[in-house]
């Protein structure tokens, strides 16, 4: 069997050009859903803002690093848990913060804060963490990743669909009123069939490597889900906020993940499995959780 570092998946470079495309069309549905007086309300009260970005950006990553230490995995897949760390809240986030009675708005609204923050902090974590570890400071060195490209992927394919959906959002409120639910749903399902279908493009390294990662990825998604919880109970918010910073945490960009590995790491194996398996895992992991939530309403 191949070692799991030696691997590269097939994916061509105008599956990229899609992933990219589906990528930007997911933030779009998330941005019709914003005005500039989320911003200001935010603004006016931040911590919860502030806890969810504290946890998202400084949390997750250094619960990562701890996890990586402990485990000691390959070490494409250690710097693939890095990755999908360093990554902002997926879209997903919204729509499960709402069906587990959370605070829908502080969701999106941390989708967008953490997606305009991931510009900076996505590329400064990935390269922060990834260098104090041996193994993947060594994948670091032999791809030469450049972290002011990877800023300005990430910007965008993220911020300039964001901006775009915001500024439709202000001067055509009744086309994005249309819009809105069925995009997202459209969104969703769209990227969930591209990731299937990347998994059976590559079905036999899937088959071959997945069980290295799959308790791995169980794991970095409940100290995810934990860490975040942990945090929003800490700095003493409601019910309400703590399910949204709880499912912000736990539910990962691993889209942008992709992006990034077949862009800058190209297709490293055991960083695509990783991604790739959250992309399936944390959809169903939040389901199940927004269950269990949803059977008490939050207290406000």
């Amino acid at each position: 069997m191949t070692p799991v570092d030696d691997v590269v998946l097939n994916f061509s470079p105008g599956s990229l050009m899609l992933l990219n495309g589906i990528l930007a069309v997911v933030m779009f549905s998330i941005a019709i859903d914003l005005v500039p007086e989320d911003f200001k309300r935010l603004a006016r009260g931040p911590k919860p803002v502030l806890v969810g970005l504290v946890s998202q950006f400084l949390l997750l990553p250094a619960l990562t690093f701890g996890l990586v230490l402990l485990t000691t995995p390959q070490p494409s897949i250690a710097l693939g848990l890095m990755l999908v760390a360093a990554c902002p809240g997926g879209n997903i986030s919204n729509f499960i913060t709402h069906r587990a009675g959370g605070n829908a708005a502080l969701s999106v609204s941390l989708t967008a804060f953490s997606t305009v923050g991931a510009i900076f902090l996505t590329p400064f974590n990935i390269a922060f963490w990834g260098s104090l570890y041996e193994p993947t400071r060594e994948i670091l060195r032999a791809t030469s990743v450049d972290p002011v490209s990877v800023a300005i992927t990430v910007g965008f394919m993220l911020v300039l669909p964001l901006v775009l959906g915001i500024t439709l959002n202000i001067r055509r409120p009744d086309i994005t009123a249309k819009l809105r639910t069925p995009l997202q749903w459209v969104s969703m399902g769209i990227f969930i069939a591209f990731v299937l279908l990347a998994i059976a493009a590559n079905w036999s390294y899937f088959l071959t490597y997945a069980g290295l990662v799959a308790v791995l990825v169980l794991l970095h998604n409940g100290l995810a889900l934990g860490g975040g919880f942990a945090l929003a109970t800490l700095a003493g918010l409601s019910p309400f906020d703590r399910r949204a910073i709880t499912i912000e945490t736990g539910i990962q960009n691993s889209g942008l993940g992709l992006v990034l590995i077949f862009g800058f790491f190209h297709g490293l194996g055991g960083m695509a499995v990783v991604a790739a398996f959250w992309g399936i895992w944390h959809i169903l992991s939040g389901i199940v959780l927004a269950k269990f939530m949803s059977r008490t309403e939050a207290a406000r």
